[in-house]
């Protein structure tokens, strides 16, 4: 699915699992839709595991901390897993060569 937040001109895209909690999380900013985010709960699971979770914040970003279910005030856009991953490969891809990492100010 897909969120826009107006008051920070983000997009928000989500892939869920069955209950409801957020698997991959991309935010791509602006008209340019630069991306600001772009984790995975899998991968952030693997960097905590091996004492590289700053280092995979800083660069990715995080994902929901809440189920779906728990959220207020979104009207979600349903998406296809291909139009998810068509994004999220772009995404991830410019946000991990990033030269200088970590979200922008």
């Amino acid at each position: 699915m897909r969120c826009y937040w107006d008051e920070e001109d983000v997009w928000f895209y989500f892939e869920v699992d069955a209950e409801g909690w957020v698997t991959r999380q991309i935010e791509l900013e602006g008209p340019e839709l630069t991306p600001i985010a772009a984790a995975s709960l899998a991968e952030w699971q693997q960097a905590s595991d091996t004492g590289r979770l700053d280092e995979y914040d800083s660069r990715f970003g995080i994902t929901a901390e809440l189920p779906v279910s728990e959220w207020e005030g979104h009207d979600p856009e349903q998406l296809t897993s291909d139009e998810f991953d068509e994004v999220w490969h772009s995404a991830h891809q410019q946000m991990a060569t990033r030269q200088n990492p970590g979200r922008p100010t």
